[in-house]
């Protein structure tokens, strides 16, 4: 375009009037909400069998699209109950690969917006996938990542479309129906958008940069990560007063510890730990076994308040079997070595209770508190009535045909469950028949608690009972990274480079290495870093350099039913295929605090050997944690109260505690 002279005005292209002319205005945006309806949760294992769509711009709806789609598979009953979408109703609908091209033709040109948009997009994109289509690349809106940030904890419990569709009081409720969900997705969007509008967000751009900003307090303490090495390790991040506030794990620590300053970090915990942040202490490790193992031990001296994990080892329970004439089930927070079975250890009352109960379906065994006389009597209690129990406080039992289920028991925990096993599988499949469904799930997940139990003491028992064992791996580039084992735990980690002779690095380790006594006592505390290391020893490419003893398991213990437990959780897991498992907890914005920046210290297990870090004296045991659902056993009557803290009973109803609030 040429200027004259003369010309006193600018052309009108050269004009920029308003800011909105910086992006894409979000009242002359279109959109397409979608929501979809299918037979499960991954795309490859399910198949859509319903599209709903609402195109709107402006605030005005546009258009609709909604139909029904054949998935060519039968829909499971419970999505039937879920959707009320039946085999019939889609039989007579068209395939995917005919709808398919009639949605993007519809939503060309537009911005997808869904509700938990992974979900919808995933299935969408792997159907174009499937059936040699291109998907066209559409920009996307996820309503629950927006909500997310433009609301905060006090208004709304969580980031569930109901939840919002009800505070924002759509006129449409979601039924797990396509269009009626998106429908209310339109109306949440909407009310999302006029929030924001009093941020200033008015382009688009500026709302897609809403909803992955990095937050200022994670801008101004992106030089804690300067000097962090690129080497596996710990990290921990250190307040003013230099207290642990979190404790990590990683491979590379500068890649991982960079992350906590960018985008992708979008924990609202890490947010406000980081803005308390004052330095970054990094702890360089010989491989990834011995940095998993400090991290445990470092959780567990100093419980770091933004940690949830591994932070309560002595919170452990145990399922022990009495040693008197009429034994029975009592939770403890210890074991000894007293000669009899303990199960376990459990994570909460709730699973202890379980795996009980489990016990109690196919064992006569007592459930009453206190310790019976063999010369006296007293009265039985409800459970002795319905035949759930022999009643050996009325003598209707010898001691010895009662000691034979507690001698099941006993061969349960420490060489076969099966008799256990097949028991419970029976009674399952009795309830099955009889289509008592809900109560074979119950009996399924008592089943499942038994089993995990069984089979995670037996393993770890199994490599805890080896004085001291070597293993090594190859690390990828000619050398070797090297582990000493003493009864399961990591007692000195190290490498062998490339070209360097491993064995004398061997013989350096062991005549350096922790000295580990085995204490029946502690083994719960330790339990989970005797996990880590036996995972890693049990790897394909890790290979055995030494083994003072024999190191095995029963040949018909429970590793046997390792596969049935597996299939079990995997339909518990699958139970729920829609829920969205990102745990979209509000925002928190924490105040500003001054930055100051120190040298971060180094240590090296391999070169002092494994020490324990300075621990934090525990207080007294805590309740244990509310974290696996379980039916409790049938109440008791007469039960004692607790003694001392290692070995009371912790559970008011297998066995001595009052009754917890």
């Amino acid at each position: 375009m040429q200027h004259h002279a003369s010309s006193t005005r600018t052309p009108k292209a050269w004009v920029q009037s308003t800011f909105d002319e910086l992006g894409q205005p979000l009242r002359e945006t279109t959109f397409v909400v979608v929501d979809l309806e299918t037979t499960g949760g991954a795309p490859g294992g399910s198949a859509i069998t319903e599209i709903g769509a609402v195109k709107v711009r402006g605030g005005e709806v546009l258009g609709e699209f909604q139909t029904l789609v054949d998935p060519g598979i039968g829909i499971p009953p419970f999505i039937t109950v879920l959707t009320g979408i039946t085999d019939a109703m889609v039989a007579a609908a068209p395939p995917i690969r005919e709808m398919l091209p009639a949605f993007l033709e519809f939503a060309r040109g537009s911005v997808l917006v869904a509700h938990n948009a992974p979900f919808d997009l995933s299935h969408l994109k792997a159907a174009c996938e499937a059936h040699d289509m291109v998907w066209p690349g559409f920009r996307k809106v996820d309503t629950a990542v927006l909500a997310r940030r433009a609301l905060s904890r006090d208004e709304v419990r969580n980031c569930k479309l109901s939840t919002l569709a009800q505070f924002f009081r759509s006129p449409t409720t979601p039924v797990h129906r396509a269009l009626a969900d998106a429908q209310a997705t339109v109306h949440v969007l909407h009310s999302l958008m006029e929030r924001l509008g009093n941020l200033g967000i008015q382009t688009l751009e500026e709302l897609e940069t809403f909803t992955t900003q990095v937050s200022e307090a994670q801008r101004r303490k992106r030089h804690l990560a300067v000097g962090v090495p690129n080497a596996p390790g710990v990290y921990l991040f250190r307040d003013g007063r230099d207290r642990p506030l979190y404790v990590g794990t990683s491979k590379d620590l500068r890649s991982r510890v960079r992350q906590y300053f960018v985008s992708s970090e979008q924990r609202s915990r890490m947010a406000e730990m980081i803005n308390a942040a004052e330095r970054i202490e990094a702890i360089v490790c010989a491989h990834s076994l011995e940095a998993e193992v400090r991290e445990l031990r470092l959780i567990a001296a100093h419980k770091p308040p933004y940690n949830r994990r591994s932070k309560h080892p002595e919170r452990r329970l145990w399922l022990r079997l009495t040693t008197d004439a009429y034994p029975r089930l009592s939770v403890v927070r210890q074991t000894r070595d007293d000669g009899t079975a303990y199960l376990g250890p459990f994570s909460s009352r709730r699973s202890a209770e379980a795996a009980a109960t489990a016990v109690y379906d196919v064992l006569p065994l007592r459930q009453c508190g206190g310790v019976l006389s063999t010369r006296k009597t007293s009265p039985a209690c409800a459970l002795a009535e319905i035949r759930k129990c022999e009643a050996p406080c009325e003598h209707r039992v010898s001691v010895e045909a009662y000691g034979r289920h507690a001698a099941a028991f006993r061969e349960a925990v420490q060489g076969d469950p099966s008799r256990l096993v097949e028991r419970l599988l029976g009674r399952i499949e009795s309830l099955s028949d009889r289509q008592r469904y809900e109560e074979a799930a119950v009996a399924r997940n008592r089943l499942s608690a038994l089993l995990r139990a069984v089979i995670r003491s037996q393993r770890t028992q199994a490599i805890s009972s080896v004085p001291e064992m070597v293993a090594a791996r190859a690390d990828g580039s000619g050398g070797w990274e090297i582990s000493v084992v003493r009864h399961g735990r990591l007692a000195a980690a190290g490498v062998a480079a490339r070209g360097v002779p491993p064995m004398p690095i061997v013989d350096q380790l062991v005549a350096s290495a922790e000295t580990v006594e085995r204490d029946p006592a502690t083994e719960g505390l330790h339990l989970e870093e005797v996990e880590r290391v036996l995972a890693w020893v049990e790897r394909p490419e890790t290979r055995l350099v030494r083994v003072d003893t024999v190191w095995s398991s029963p040949a018909r213990g429970a590793g046997r039913w390792a596969d049935l437990l597996s299939r079990i959780e995997a339909g518990r897991q699958g139970a729920d295929p829609f829920g969205d498992r990102r745990r979209m907890r509000m925002e928190s914005r924490p105040p500003r605090v001054p930055v100051t920046l120190t040298t971060p210290e180094r240590s090296n297990l391999s070169s002092h050997g494994a020490r324990e870090p300075e621990s934090i004296p525990y207080g007294p045991g805590g309740g244990a944690p509310h974290g696996d659902r379980g039916v409790p056993a049938a109440p008791a009557a007469g039960a004692p109260q607790p003694g001392a803290v290692g070995d009371a009973e912790l559970h008011p109803r297998l066995g001595g505690a009052s009754a917890r609030p």
